[in-house]
């Protein structure tokens, strides 16, 4: 159980608010803010920012499919929908606002806290997997860039991919970055060569050097990076 999760809570009858208030507090939870309509409940979101909202779907001025699709695309936050009505369109509008438990009324304390932490549960897989995503394509995008790097280097310095990336390594570490810094560095002078050599105008190319051992590469790309390291990690 989250015994300390906040939740929102979102219904037109105050009568149901207050049974569920209840239900709510006596299992621990907290009860950080109460609407009665949509537009109220998106309103005490952006205030609270809760772990999860409870929200009836009937409701005046905005129905509970409308908030919650607009809370979804907004904040992310997993949102439990009650209805007094089971019907099988309610629950395809359901699934495409992104809600993540649904309940049909009366609720009981049986119902409402499994289904709590259900919902809570899924939306901190979800996040999970979102946030593994982004790093997976990070760190893909990072990769790509060190490879064209080391494309680059050994182009213009005739050293192989494994004295590339070892020397690329080392100037990383010399400088205390990482080496997708190094690589947006090489590629950066790169670019500018060929901008260069595209305008006819004085080239200060990328010279390759007379001796293509380690300490040579190493002297080859610390000339690239030279003045242009601003202390990026």
């Amino acid at each position: 159980m989250n015994p300390k999760a906040r939740i929102l809570l979102v219904d037109d009858e105050s009568i149901v608010r207050m049974d569920m208030r209840e239900m709510l507090m006596l299992e621990g939870y907290d009860v950080v803010a109460e609407a009665s309509n949509g537009e109220t409940a998106i309103e005490q979101t952006l205030r609270h920012q809760p772990d999860l909202i409870v929200m009836d779907i009937k409701m005046p001025k905005m129905d509970g499919i409308t908030a919650s699709r607009i809370i979804d695309q907004t904040w992310r936050i997993p949102i439990l929908l009650l209805t007094a009505y089971n019907q099988s369109q309610l629950i395809d509008d359901a699934k495409e606002a992104g809600i993540f438990g649904y309940l049909v009324k009366p609720i009981t304390e049986l119902d409402l806290a499994p289904a709590i932490e259900i919902a809570l549960a899924q939306a901190e897989r979800l996040r999970r997997l979102i946030n593994e995503k982004s790093e997976l394509e990070e760190r893909l995008k990072e990769r790509k860039l060190i490879e064209r790097a080391k494309g680059v280097l050994m182009d213009h310095s005739g050293s192989t991919e494994a004295e590339a990336y070892q020397c690329m390594r080392s100037q990383a570490m010399n400088r205390q970055a990482s080496l997708a810094v190094v690589a947006k560095k090489i590629l950066a002078e790169h670019q500018r060569t060929d901008a260069r050599r595209a305008s006819s105008a004085p080239m200060a190319t990328m010279s390759v050097p007379a001796n293509r051992e380690p300490s040579g590469l190493n002297t080859f790309i610390n000339s690239i990076l030279e003045g242009e390291f601003h202390g990026e990690r």
